[in-house]
């Protein structure tokens, strides 16, 4: 590990522990790194409010599938699952390697901390190669999303299962291909590198690339009082699980 890499790691570890200083607290519990808080940190451009996990900056999206893989997958079962996590989220990616050793892959196309440089539209691994594969929040930068869908699906054992995560954010799927300006992408499709805008039939794309899909949300794991105390009284928020069809 480099000078930049340490120098990293102890200005984080700085960070979380006055962050567990300044919210200090038992009002809000982190199912991720399993810590309580006063609240949770404010997020984004809008700067939503009690959202992020002040010690392992973990999401409303990132608390619920932590949520999902504990109680309705067979994750954490069995170490010798290949897992393909596609663009790794820092709060999952140090837990998911711990567990899984060298079964565990993580593939980007810019992020130096994955373990390969991958794009999604063309991925370079067999037939039926991973149990488990999860990407959260990516196939809306994709502009062949459709061919994407369809390698992850090439590459998943007949008996695997994937959950690829979208946001939802409009009634109907809108893309056009001619928007190419970051200021337009922002107005049109919510940030400034999205080439569309998901709504449900999203469901639809992954149905016609050979997944069947089964929806949840944080109702479907917890009691109210839980999801109040994890952040996740969100109804937008939501799990999809596929598997081959």
């Amino acid at each position: 590990m480099d000078f930049f890499e340490c120098f990293k790691d102890l200005a984080r570890f700085i960070r979380e522990f006055l962050n567990s200083i300044l919210y200090y607290g038992h009002e809000r519990w982190c199912p991720v790194c399993e810590k309580s808080f006063r609240k949770f940190k404010s997020f984004g451009h809008d700067q939503r409010k009690d959202v992020k996990c002040p010690s392992c900056s973990a999401l409303e999206r990132h608390r619920l599938v932590w949520l999902y893989f504990k109680k309705k997958t067979d994750l954490f079962s069995d170490s010798s699952k290949k897992m393909l996590h596609i663009a790794p989220e820092r709060c999952f990616r140090n837990r998911l390697k711990n567990h899984l050793r060298e079964n565990y892959i993580t593939a980007d196309l810019a992020d130096p901390h994955a373990s390969i440089k991958m794009d999604i539209t063309d991925i370079k691994y067999p037939d039926k190669y991973f149990d488990v594969i999860y990407c959260s929040h990516v196939l809306e930068h994709v502009q062949d999303d459709r061919k994407a869908m369809r390698e992850l699906n090439r590459v998943l054992k007949t008996d695997g299962w994937a959950i690829l995560i979208v946001p939802v954010e409009a009634e109907k799927t809108f893309e056009d291909p001619s928007v190419v300006e970051p200021s337009e992408r922002l107005r049109i499709f919510g940030q400034e590198d999205h080439v569309r805008i998901y709504g449900p039939d999203y469901i639809d794309r992954l149905k016609e690339s050979g997944f069947r899909v089964k929806i949840s949300t944080a109702a479907d794991l917890r009691g109210k009082n839980d999801l109040i105390l994890m952040g996740l009284t969100s109804e937008n928020e939501k799990i999809y699980y596929c598997t081959k069809s």
